[in-house]
């Protein structure tokens, strides 16, 4: 296969835009189709990518059986997630979902099993190709800071809709934050479906695929809004506790300026400490030899693992298996703490590992 055939469906989550414009960078790769329900939602992609009117659908049927995609880019709200796989696998494309993995567990499960025999289901998490995590784990694999016992998680932003594709800002009005799905309790909104999975994913990949014991959440409940913008998650793990934060509301973006809190990771191992902040091309690590810390450079990400698009059609072009954040193994443990959390924010208690 000389260059994959990749189409672009539903274009409900922003970062259908940044999705599009790395398979539009990549040699091996061509758009063959955009399909959204909305055509006014693709009109930017139309624009920037010089894509012709016999390429673009509204209709997923009609997109899939005419473009015949090698790969399909899904970017629905996170509770039509399940439902899109299920259009789309029976074509026997690999495919691509941008976080998060699912609404529950259960469409999380529903989505592996409808992928057809010899096809990959990727989950991209955007903080994956972060250069600062990519040397946290690096550190980890090297035996730096020893066993990794905790990893501690804040994560957000000013809000879902005060930035688009390529972190273009923007400032939302009170009817755009109305009619949106990130607000919308049945559609999977809220900071914590929204965000939790970043720090419940990535900290399964520091923790070496382990997961927790039980789970303990607590959201806000912030008027005239049906969905939380603020979460705090505690989870129990058989070497401690790590928890994780979710935030719409931080007083910055994170790749303008750093908030305070500050977004990222700090990992705490049986023989040293990192801290990883999102966007940062630092990290700073402790260790016993180094017990006052040090700050080191990370080195720039190579191919084939620089975007979601390069990494996932080299996994397919070699039959290479997905791993890390991406592959539905550690995503699906993500998805367990997730779906745990949710419980113990409606029941206000403690909750075993769902799953």
């Amino acid at each position: 296969m000389s260059t994959f055939r990749i189409a672009g469906i539903n274009f409900d989550h922003f970062h259908m835009g940044d999705l599009l414009r790395y398979t539009h960078e990549h040699p091996g790769a061509e758009i063959v189709a955009i399909c959204d329900e909305q055509p006014a939602r693709m009109a930017e992609a139309v624009r920037n990518f010089s894509i012709p009117p016999e390429r673009v659908f509204t209709d997923v049927d009609a997109c899939m059986e005419k473009a015949k995609p090698d790969m399909v880019l899904l970017c629905p709200a996170a509770a039509r997630h399940g439902e899109y796989v299920r259009r789309v696998a029976p074509y026997g494309a690999h495919i691509l979902v941008e976080k998060p993995f699912a609404a529950s567990l259960a469409e999380a499960d529903a989505m592996v099993a409808a992928m057809q025999p010899g096809r990959m289901l990727a989950i991209n998490w955007p903080m994956r190709w972060m250069e600062c995590m990519v040397a946290a784990m690096q550190l980890i694999e090297q035996g730096t800071i020893g066993e990794v016992r905790e990893f501690h998680h804040y994560g957000g932003n000013r809000g879902p809709l005060y930035h688009g594709a390529d972190k273009i800002e923007k400032e939302p009005t009170a009817e755009e934050k109305a009619a949106s799905w990130f607000y919308k309790k049945d559609a999977g909104g809220g900071s914590l479906l929204d965000y939790l999975g970043y720090g419940t994913t990535l900290g399964t990949w520091f923790m070496g695929g382990r997961a927790p014991l039980e789970v303990m959440a607590m959201v806000d409940d912030p008027a005239g809004l049906e969905v939380d913008e603020h979460s705090v998650v505690v989870a129990r793990y058989a070497t401690g506790l790590s928890k994780m934060e979710t935030r719409w509301g931080t007083f910055t973006d994170p790749w303008t300026l750093q908030p305070q809190p500050k977004c990222g990771f700090v990992l705490g191992g049986s023989e040293g400490t990192i801290s990883a902040w999102d966007y940062e091309d630092t990290v700073r690590v402790q260790t016993r030899a180094k017990p006052e810390g040090y700050i080191l450079k990370c080195d720039p990400l190579s191919a084939p693992e620089r975007n979601p698009i390069e990494y996932f059609l080299h996994c397919i072009k070699t039959n290479t298996a997905l791993s890390g954040p991406l592959s539905p193994a550690i995503s699906r443990i993500g998805q367990q703490i997730v779906d745990t959390a949710a419980l113990s924010a409606r029941e206000k208690r403690a909750v075993k590992l769902l799953g």
